[in-house]
């Protein structure tokens, strides 16, 4: 398959763009990934300057495992939220306090990584296009809308906070994006996230007490935080129920990962599933969790909101995103900035957030209407309609925004995600083959 470097769809070298630009660029990555990513370590009690750390020395590996080729940023993955509320609960049982049992949840989520080994060996050794065929545009396009609907609620939320200031976010975005010129139209994010941060602290809506306080350097996290105290002295009954608790939601995990991958794929036009190949995605995945949960910070997991930054700017180059994981490493040392970043008003964030959110289910939108899906065909209506019922029904029908299976909590998205798979394998009049099936190709602009 070849790919050229071209500036027809979008910016693939964004070394044409000069080094000052290409870091403004990253710091943008850096700010759309933030807000969620520190929530995940906010709602767990982990560390926060541990997660920010991981995220970037995951996103660095993920980069070197994928060749250097996928322009896609690892944050803190939210699906593992129950795990590690199931076994700090399970924890009390043993009248350990949550610290002490955070770290039994975090070597549970390191054998939930080897999942993603064993299931990357498996399209390695049976190749992409026998995995792909459960994965047609019917399926991954409601996905990716879904997507960005399951998450769009967190960023309602946070708007209500003050929606104003959300406005201002939304609107400066809009304004930089539609009408802005040169480099201004390509740091949307970054902008409406100064500019409305700015507006709330001359609006007194930001609390900066904890920012004078924070030191300025700092390690990013303390023995306790590791899975050392649990190598030293393990309970061993907490500690196989933690691993039969979280090893599950993996499969989960994989299914939302593939999802990610193919958004990322038709947003950039490069079909990222076959070069570098869904196996070394899926490795880098798993490696960049079972390194994370090791040093106490929760597991990673490819992020929307940035495949929505690479909508937005139409900057498909990976260097970026190197320079985004960079920023966060840097930034993890210091805690006066993450006091700085904790101040910032939740209506900034979610103002970014609901157009990121948006451009999510856009982009799965589009890759539905690309690959030009029948939905004449009764099949194809029936596994979308299932798809997107159950993702959005259960996130937001259900008390724990999760249905109970046996030992584990699976998600809507991870519901709708295995329905719609299995849908598609059992109904008959199945119309796409990856990587021969040009109609089905499409939108991942490729030359075979």
């Amino acid at each position: 398959m070849g790919l050229t470097q071209t500036n027809e769809d979008g910016i693939y070298d964004a070394r044409s763009l000069g080094r000052a630009k290409m870091l403004l660029l990253g710091l943008q990555h850096m700010f759309a990934m933030f807000g969620a990513t520190v929530l995940v370590p906010a709602i767990t009690g982990l560390s926060v300057s541990s997660t920010l750390l991981f995220a970037g020395l995951g996103t660095l590996l993920f980069h070197m495992i994928t060749k250097y080729k996928v322009p896609a940023f690892l944050g803190s993955s939210f699906a593992f939220l129950g795990g590690y509320a199931t076994v700090v609960t399970l924890g009390k049982e043993y009248n350990l306090s949550q610290a002490e049992a955070l770290p039994y949840a975090c070597i549970g989520v390191f054998f939930a990584g080897f999942v993603y080994f064993i299931v990357a060996a498996l399209i390695k050794s049976y190749g992409t296009k026998k995995v792909m065929k459960f994965f047609p545009p019917i399926v991954t396009g409601p996905i990716i809308i879904s997507i960005g609907l399951t998450l769009s609620g967190t960023a309602v939320a946070s708007c209500e906070s003050n929606w104003l200031i959300a406005l201002v976010a939304i609107a400066i975005v809009i304004l930089a994006n539609i009408w802005g010129k040169g480099m201004i139209k390509i740091i949307p994010i970054l902008l409406g996230v100064v500019g409305s941060y700015l507006i709330a602290a001359i609006a007194g809506e930001a609390d900066f007490s904890s920012v004078a306080s924070a030191p300025l350097f700092g390690f990013p996290f303390q023995q306790q935080d590791t899975v050392l105290p649990v190598i030293m002295n393990p309970n061993y009954s907490l500690l196989i129920a933690s691993i039969l608790t979280i090893m599950p939601i993996s499969l989960a995990t994989i299914v939302e990962h593939i999802g990610d991958i193919c958004a990322i794929s038709s947003t950039a036009r490069r079909n990222y599933l076959s070069e570098p190949g869904l196996h070394r995605t899926l490795l880098g995945d798993g490696l960049a969790t079972s390194m994370a949960s090791l040093f106490g910070a929760p597991a990673n997991t490819t992020y929307g909101e940035n495949t929505g930054v690479l909508n937005l700017t139409k900057v498909f180059d990976p260097k970026v995103i190197r320079l985004a994981a960079i920023f966060a490493i840097i930034f993890s040392f210091s805690p006066k900035f993450a006091a700085l970043v904790s101040a910032m008003p939740t209506a900034t964030m979610g103002g970014v957030s609901l157009v990121l959110y948006g451009m999510i289910s856009a982009i799965g939108v589009r890759n539905v209407v690309e690959n030009q899906v029948d939905f004449t065909k009764s099949r194809n209506v029936i596994i979308a309609a299932l798809i997107l019922v159950l993702a959005i029904g259960i996130q937001y029908g259900t008390k724990s925004s999760s249905i109970s299976i046996g030992f584990t909590n699976l998600s809507g998205l991870a519901v709708a995600a295995i329905v719609g798979i299995l849908l598609n394998a059992i109904l008959p009049g199945k119309d796409y083959e990856f990587g021969k099936n040009q109609v089905g190709d499409t939108s991942m602009n490729l030359e075979v």
